[in-house]
């Protein structure tokens, strides 16, 4: 079984340099989440080092809550900023010799477009314009509205019984415990249903739960490799 191991590192976190050694796929903060263009520049530079793919991770500009506050926008203004940030993480990435091999929606944005045809078709359009896939959970809008989408689990939150994520605000939102998460992940793969596995770097525990999750995966005889 193959499997890609992606992260969202750019945000300012203190693991990405631990971190990107151990994943094959970094999502890099645009800006209006989290981040600046130093960050992300130094992201960059990382994954052109560890031959980490890099995808442009997107989000609402909502500094104050992570971009992780639902917010009511104009959808012209969604493919705006959504363009507008890709763009300016296209630049850096050439810069160190890289290319962007997809989009991932953060946050609120994410949850919002994976539910709701009105958010998807801005994100999958500012995708459209780079001609790249976007990342995204199976059953999803965004799964039924783009061209290609690269089907995604999550080891570290849980999900509804309609395939959607737990709210973060919920007690059981996330997965603690690596054992539970590579059985997770182990049965999300076996059902046919993902590409590609995130875990999130902005978790204080992210580098521990990361280092014993791939270690755990590749135990129960998962190949971890690129989407690619």
């Amino acid at each position: 079984m193959l499997l890609d191991l992606n992260c969202d590192l750019g945000e300012g976190g203190a693991h990405d340099a631990a971190l990107m050694p151990l994943i094959t796929t970094a999502n890099i903060a645009c800006g209006f989440h989290a981040g600046d263009a130093p960050t992300a520049l130094a992201a960059l530079r990382l994954a052109a080092r560890h031959g980490v793919r890099v995808g442009g991770h997107p989000g609402f500009p909502d500094r104050e809550q992570f971009g992780r506050r639902e917010l009511a926008r104009e959808l012209d203004d969604v493919f705006a900023d959504c363009v507008y940030q890709i763009g300016a993480l296209a630049a850096l990435a050439d810069a160190v010799g890289l290319k962007l091999t997809h989009v991932k929606p953060h946050g609120a944005l994410y949850n919002m477009a994976m539910r709701d045809d009105s958010l998807a078709r801005p994100v999958i359009a500012a995708a459209d314009q780079f001609q790249l896939p976007v990342m995204g959970l199976p059953g999803s809008r965004v799964e039924a509205l783009a061209a290609t989408i690269i089907p995604e689990g999550f080891a570290d939150r849980r999900y509804r019984e309609d395939g959607s994520l737990v709210p973060r605000t919920a007690p059981d939102a996330f997965v603690h415990s690596p054992r539970e998460a590579v059985n997770q992940a182990l049965a999300l793969l076996r059902a046919g249903r993902i590409r590609t596995l995130c875990v999130h770097g902005d978790n204080p525990q992210a580098l521990e739960f990361v280092q014993e999750l791939r270690s755990a995966l590749q135990a129960a005889g998962v190949t971890i490799r690129s989407f690619a």
